[in-house]
């Protein structure tokens, strides 16, 4: 008679996941990754004290997103078009959460009253000078942690691993997160507009240490992460990223971001990615062609004129 051997499913699924192993013993994480989702950045008002959605509920805002979507909203007066571009993501995230913040349980980022004034002032000025506008909209960079946030279009990432490297490829501004695999950050006076990033691995996640930010950089920069759209940072932000593969197709994302001068307390975001090698990622060409910061300030300077012009 044979006998057979009875394991576990998850003995069987970490089993599987340590064989996934780059030539040079690194947990594999390599491939194209993708993370369009209709869950808001912050939990919505409508739903406070609600963390996560049930099955029923999931499908409900699915299919009522798919029906705003073919049936939106006639253009306002004024209005010169619609985006025919936009990959807004058909679904919520797997784990059903209602927000892609977790921490504080309250879904809400943790804005310190001096973060909402200079953002308000910002945004206030928008179209007074290029210094006032978010850096995607200048296509400088979507910044980090904000380039591994869902946007409205282009929500792709390529990981390659070499020894002693990870690379991060963001399809949106073509942005190349190079992480090495070391314990040491530069010196603490070279100061850049992304961090200094450092990673090791803790089993199979791979944490990602940021640090050396120079100041003028934004925590996030696409309108779908809402209110935090080009809010500020300081030299003193400190994130912590966490990518751990949960399954041959998953890839959860966990970063941490703590910066005492603009939020009351460290705040977590939480987005698995799907693995979609069928995906390609075309040339994102931000600067040809871009008219957002030319119109914005024509605009600014048209209002000023009307303003000059009544005064008189």
């Amino acid at each position: 008679m044979r006998r057979f051997l009875a394991i576990p499913l998850l003995t069987v699924v970490a089993l599987s996941l340590s064989a996934q192993r780059t030539p040079d013993g690194q947990p594999d994480l390599q491939g194209i990754w993708t993370n369009a989702t209709i869950t808001p950045f912050e939990r919505p008002a409508s739903l406070a004290g609600k963390a996560t959605l049930t099955e029923e509920e999931a499908r409900a805002l699915e299919r009522q997103s798919a029906k705003n979507r073919d049936n939106p909203p006639p253009p306002r007066e004024g209005d010169v078009g619609t985006d025919t571009w936009l990959e807004l993501g058909t679904r919520v995230v797997s784990t059903r959460q209602t927000s892609l913040v977790i921490d504080p349980p309250d879904g809400r980022v943790p804005l310190t009253p001096e973060a909402e004034k200079i953002h308000a002032y910002q945004l206030a000025h928008n179209a007074d000078s290029y210094e006032y506008m978010s850096l995607w909209d200048r296509c400088v960079s979507r910044g980090t942690p904000g380039g591994m946030f869902p946007g409205g279009s282009d929500n792709a990432y390529q990981i390659i691993q070499t020894p002693g490297f990870v690379l991060i490829a963001h399809e949106m501004i073509h942005e190349a997160h190079i992480i090495p695999l070391t314990d040491k950050h530069i010196s603490t006076n070279a100061r850049q507009l992304n961090g200094d990033s450092i990673g090791h691995w803790e089993g199979n996640t791979l944490v990602v240490d940021t640090t050396n930010f120079n100041g003028h950089g934004q925590i996030a920069t696409s309108a779908a992460t809402g209110r935090m759209k080009a809010m500020p940072q300081t030299e003193d932000l400190h994130v912590v990223e966490r990518f751990t593969r949960t399954d041959a197709n998953t890839l959860d994302y966990r970063v941490t971001i703590e910066d005492p001068k603009m939020y009351s307390r460290p705040w977590t975001v939480s987005l698995p990615l799907t693995k979609d090698d069928s995906y390609r990622m075309y040339e994102y060409a931000c600067h040809e062609g871009n008219q957002a910061t030319v119109l914005e300030l024509s605009a600014g300077r048209a209002a000023d004129a009307a303003k000059a012009k009544a005064s008189h």
